[in-house]
């Protein structure tokens, strides 16, 4: 049996080596951390300063079978054994409880020891019925409720690790730790997985409501930034855009035709080599000239940066002297292959290393000088996983520490890298667009796209999903390549629908980009695939997509309004309708979203489809959008989809006037 003492509001359990600290973490939240140390270490980590505590709701005593600490609305009971109960505080309803100790199995907190001082540490707890879980970032499985499922916690291209849940029983859980690992959330128990760690720390926190669970998680881990107005607007992007009259022309057209556009983007190998990142003078002979020149055409610029150094770079040797890359264990210092201009074969480069804080300042004074200078405002940050290859964590050495330790977390400190950079430029509107995130990459003015994604029927069905798993982990601003990546014919009937789905799924989305290496390409990689702009894809579909543009332009708005309620509580824009409604039926439909309190809003997901079943949440009366006839909550209907509309309702009395045909 263990021994209980108090220090300063922090609960402290001791049995032999095993040490556990318990303390209050802002309103109703509880933080833990357990470790064979004897003392507290400061490791990396999501959560930001300690927020302050409501005056009069913690709550500590200690007998001599159990102590018990309360947080507002959240209560922890721990038995001298050692096994941890969260509970309710209002009614003691059972949130999250370890199960109990066997003869063998002392603690459900199990530090199994592996090479370089860090163990294998994994948090078990029992499962409840019906018990339902969201969030844990983007994954490909194509599931809302992510009961039954085992989760990695590896950032790769198309999977985003953020180890945050929130369950239907009332709490949010984040695993405060950016080790490589799992969560398994199983039927017989869930089970928290660090492959290298030296120390159990997560943070838990109870709440009313899911929108309560969200703004408590936010004061945790960090409110995004307002999203700045114009970047509701449309995004035009295609691999890839090779020269700067390339990308002039395409504005112009934009122009020409009178459609609207926000931000154009230049993608990769825009460069010389692989970290040097500044523009290749061949191709981009006068780059602010180029930016100023879409400014008086009311369109912003976004370059792609990639965080890769290869050999031949003109800062690998500077970088490699002051250890400001990723190294390997063992082995040679690479971490991928790929192409780069001027390399015949295959390009071999390594990873400049976010974790290291001399290295955050080189890319920045680089790309600073290269880029910022040249007038560009908005980063692309790609392949910023990293994508290693092959994915072996434990052969990695960051700054930090061994891969398998603190890999996850490079996302968010290269995100870091360029807010603090243009912090420190005198910027107060940051916006980068990113490949993956961690818990906390929101406050950093992070957008998150889907990845490298097919261009199926199937794919957009998957997204629907992943996007509202994304929002439940505390990431506001979200958005897929809008008709897939790859395997997109621009001139296949097949894909033209798709397009034209996609397209109108992505106007309700935080950010609305279109972007793809369309068929058929014009030559092997890095040559540019088919033509993406709205008016490629056939008259038919030019005429829907052009008649969308104009709808999102009508709504950045109420959009706006909605990414106000996301920075200062953590409320995403896009959310699943159980978010907003208690209907039971609600938890069940996963293929429709609000688009803040007033839109509900039914993509339609499969090919040939010109209607689909729509369930109207019971709690308000809806209004359909085109056609201006009223329901009551509470029901389905059969609502009509030819390819020019999706299914689209309004809440009824809300100011929406205008925007949609049926609310004129």
């Amino acid at each position: 049996m263990g021994t209980f003492s108090c220090d300063n509001q922090t609960l402290l359990w001791q049995e032999g080596h095993h040490w556990l600290w318990l303390e209050p973490w802002g309103k109703n939240g509880l933080r833990l951390r357990a470790n064979l140390r004897q003392q507290l270490l400061d490791l990396p980590q999501a959560l930001v300063e300690k927020p302050p505590l409501p005056a009069g709701e913690v709550e500590i005593s200690i007998g001599p079978e159990k102590a018990v600490l309360r947080n507002g609305t959240l209560q922890a009971e721990i038995a001298a054994n050692g096994r941890i109960r969260y509970i309710r505080a209002t009614d003691g309803q059972a949130l999250l409880t370890e199960p109990e100790p066997t003869y063998y199995d002392v603690s459900a907190r199990r530090f199994k020891p592996r090479d370089g001082g860090l163990y294998q540490i994994e948090a078990v707890f029992e499962a409840q019925e019906g018990e339902r879980f969201y969030g844990l970032g983007q994954h490909k499985h194509g599931r809302l409720n992510q009961k039954g499922c085992i989760i990695d916690l590896q950032q790769r291209n198309t999977e985003i690790a953020i180890p945050f849940l929130i369950s239907s029983l009332g709490y949010g859980f984040l695993w405060n730790n950016p080790a490589v690992g799992r969560v398994e959330l199983g039927l017989n128990g869930t089970r928290w997985v660090a492959d290298g760690a030296r120390q159990m720390d997560y943070y838990i926190v109870g709440g009313d409501s899911y929108a309560e669970i969200l703004e408590r998680y936010a004061d945790a881990t960090g409110h995004a930034p307002l999203l700045p107005e114009w970047a509701l607007g449309f995004w035009q992007c295609k691999l890839r855009y090779a020269t700067q009259d390339e990308v002039l022309n395409v504005a112009r057209e934009y122009k020409r035709r009178g459609l609207p556009l926000a931000i154009i983007v230049i993608d990769f190998f825009h460069w010389t080599h692989h970290g040097d990142w500044k523009f290749d003078p061949r191709a981009w002979p006068d780059p602010a000239a180029m930016v100023r020149e879409l400014e008086t055409l009311g369109v912003r610029v976004m370059v792609s940066i990639w965080p890769t150094v290869i050999a031949q770079s003109e800062n690998y040797a500077f970088m490699t002297e002051r250890g400001l890359l990723i190294g390997n264990e063992r082995g040679v210092d690479a971490q991928q292959v790929f192409l780069d201009h001027g390399i015949p074969g295959p390009a071999y480069f390594a990873y400049y290393d976010a974790t290291n804080p001399a290295a955050r300042r080189f890319l920045w004074e680089t790309v600073k000088k290269n880029y910022y200078d040249k007038g560009i405002r908005l980063w692309w940050l790609d392949n910023d996983e990293p994508d290693i290859n092959p994915w072996s964590p434990e052969n990695l050495r960051f700054y930090l520490g061994n891969g398998l330790e603190v890999a996850n977390l490079y996302p968010l400190l290269h995100q870091m890298a360029f807010y603090e950079g243009m912090r420190s430029a005198g910027e107060t509107e940051i916006v980068t667009l990113s490949r993956s995130a961690w818990a906390g990459s929101q406050r950093f003015g992070a957008a998150v796209w889907s990845g490298d994604i097919p261009s199926t029927f199937e794919s957009l069905q998957v997204q629907v999903r992943a996007g509202l798993n994304m929002a439940l982990s505390g990431i506001p601003w979200w958005t897929t390549d809008i008709g897939g990546f790859h395997g997109g014919d621009i001139y296949s009937d097949y894909f033209r629908e798709l397009i034209v789905r996609w397209f109108q799924y992505g106007a309700f989305c935080p950010i609305f980009r279109l972007h793809g290496y369309r068929l058929p390409l014009k030559g092997p990689m890095p040559a540019s695939g088919a033509d993406n702009e709205v008016w490629s894809f056939g008259e038919q579909a030019y005429s829907v997509l052009r008649t969308w543009l104009w709808l999102r332009e009508r709504l950045r708005p109420y959009l706006h309004l909605q990414m106000a309620q996301a920075s200062q509580r953590g409320l995403p824009p896009m959310r699943p309708l159980f978010v907003d409604f208690a209907d039971p039926t609600c938890v069940t439909i996963e293929d429709e979203f609000l688009c803040g309190p007033d839109i509900l809003v039914a993509p339609v997901l499969c090919q040939g489809a010109r209607a689909r079943p729509v369930y109207l949440p019971d709690g308000a009366d809806w209004v359909d959008a085109w056609h201006g006839k009223q329901y009551p909550g509470g029901r389905w209907l059969e609502a009509e989809a030819p390819l020019e509309v999706i299914p689209v309702f309004l809440r009824a009395g809300s100011r929406l006037r205008g925007v949609f045909p049926g609310v004129p």
